[in-house]
């Protein structure tokens, strides 16, 4: 009978719209706190019976501690709202992992479940780059910022210090420093005006073609392949020349048809010509 005065009391207490997350805030702080034993009624319920109704009040009655979960996140420049909703998804993964047979309050079981959500989606979105993604790297994150009392980088006794305290290498806390020091920037960024000149990491890469040993390969190769081709073209007869270079070699190319009325042959005999001047070619360049 209680479980179903706090389910009635959570639906008069969200029912209508929402116009705003303080609304929203305010409505669930207002719906009612499970007793213990309510809570291990409606989670046997679930787990036994995969009563949809019940894992719904219990995941209703546990919406105030992901807010006040969430609070802890603002620092991170991220919308609360946000915040409030990755946090949600992790209660419910909780609750329809959560075995009331071990002894321990859901609030304290859900802990873990909605930390790791807000984690990810703060991990995701917090710059543009993915700072972290090993799991000593998201450790690091997390605790680094909670560490940092001002914005000064970490003197040396205390990089030691988190590092001990963290379990990880020094050189890791000094990499995760530098990430959360830096600041997104555009590989290439289009300036706002005519006058205005662009910084950008694109400015600073070396063109492909930009070695100069390249370019005197490129230029070797070049003018080796057009000495060849030349010396090669001079070895075929003068109409397959003829029509190879009319076909291939100039700006006004000549068709098939044309160079049929031309030698007095059908254009598919010019066709033949042209596909065995083209072999020979490839013969001779070999």
């Amino acid at each position: 009978m209680g479980n179903a005065l706090v389910a009635k009391q959570a639906d008069v207490i969200l029912a209508g719209p929402i116009g705003s997350l303080d609304s929203y805030i305010d409505r669930v702080a207002r719906i009612p706190v499970l007793s213990r034993e309510e809570e291990v009624a409606l989670a046997g319920r679930f787990r036994t019976e995969g009563d949809i109704d019940a894992a719904r009040e219990l995941v209703l009655s546990h919406l105030r501690f992901v807010v006040h979960i969430a609070r802890g996140y603002l620092g991170y420049g991220l919308p609360m709202g946000d915040l409030v909703q990755e946090g949600n998804i992790g209660l419910m993964k909780a609750v329809k992992r959560f075995d009331p047979n071990v002894g321990v309050r859901l609030v304290s079981f859900a802990v873990h479940w909605i930390r790791a959500e807000i984690h990810e989606y703060v991990l995701r979105n917090w710059r543009l780059v993915k700072v972290a993604t090993t799991k000593s790297q998201r450790k690091l994150f997390f605790n680094l910022r909670k560490r940092k009392k001002n914005l000064a980088w970490l003197s040396e006794a205390e990089t030691q210090a988190v590092a001990r305290d963290l379990k990880v290498d020094v050189s890791d806390v000094r990499e995760m420093e530098q990430r959360l020091s830096a600041r997104d920037l555009s590989f290439d960024p289009t300036p706002e005006s005519d006058e205005e000149e662009a910084y950008s990491p694109a400015m600073y890469l070396p063109a492909r073609n930009a070695d100069p040993a390249i370019q005197a390969e490129s230029e070797e190769w070049e003018e080796d392949s057009a000495e060849r081709l030349g010396s090669a073209l001079q070895k075929l007869d003068d109409r397959s020349r003829s029509i190879l270079k009319r076909r291939w070699m100039t700006e006004d190319k000549a068709t098939l048809h044309e160079l049929a009325a031309e030698y007095n042959v059908s254009a598919e005999r010019v066709r033949q010509i042209e596909a065995n001047a083209i072999k020979k070619l490839k013969g001779l360049m070999a």
